[in-house]
Parts: structure tokens; C-alpha cells; sequence
């Protein structure tokens, strides 16, 4: 039941993230709910850190760590997915 919360998780902070940077994102719910996992772990932590909270609590602080994370994320898989577009023509 934990994983299944985890990629539900996963999904919903990928699709905030997907919705707060501008731009246009060619990914599916696969790979949009991957960016999110990832951005959740990584973010979570940092957030849940700095705020003083432990890893595995439900926190606004690890939520917005994870969003940025996240979006961060989003951001780097777009550039190098933009250059190598460039590089292919």
C-alpha cells in the first residue's frame, strides 16, 4: 500500500510541477509521475531537513521541496532534450 501512496504522490507533484513551469513539456503520466517520485525524495528531504521534520512526515515544507525539485527537474530533462533536437537538424 506504501508504493501505490508513493506513485499516487509521485503523479500529483509531477502534475504541480508540470502546471507551475511555463513552457510545453512533451512527457506521459509515466514519466510525469517518475519526475515527481524523484522530485519527492530528493525535495522531501531537503524540505522535511530544513524545517526540522523527519523524512517520512507528510509536511507542507517537504511538499514545496518537492514540487521544486521537481520543476528543477523538469527544467533540466527540457534543455537537454531541446538540445538535442537542435544537434539532430
Amino acid at each position: 500500500m506504501g508504493i501505490l501512496i508513493f506513485i499516487v504522490f509521485g503523479l500529483i507533484v509531477g502534475l504541480a510541477s508540470r502546471a507551475l513551469l511555463p513552457g510545453r513539456q512533451s512527457m506521459g503520466v509515466v514519466m510525469t509521475a517518475m519526475l515527481g517520485m524523484i522530485g519527492s525524495l530528493v525535495g522531501g528531504l531537503i524540505g522535511n531537513l530544513l524545517a526540522g521534520r523527519p523524512f517520512f512526515d507528510l509536511h507542507t515544507a517537504g511538499f514545496i521541496g518537492s514540487v521544486i525539485v521537481a520543476m528543477a527537474l523538469l527544467a533540466a530533462v527540457g534543455a537537454h532534450g531541446r538540445r538535442r533536437m537542435v544537434g539532430a537538424n
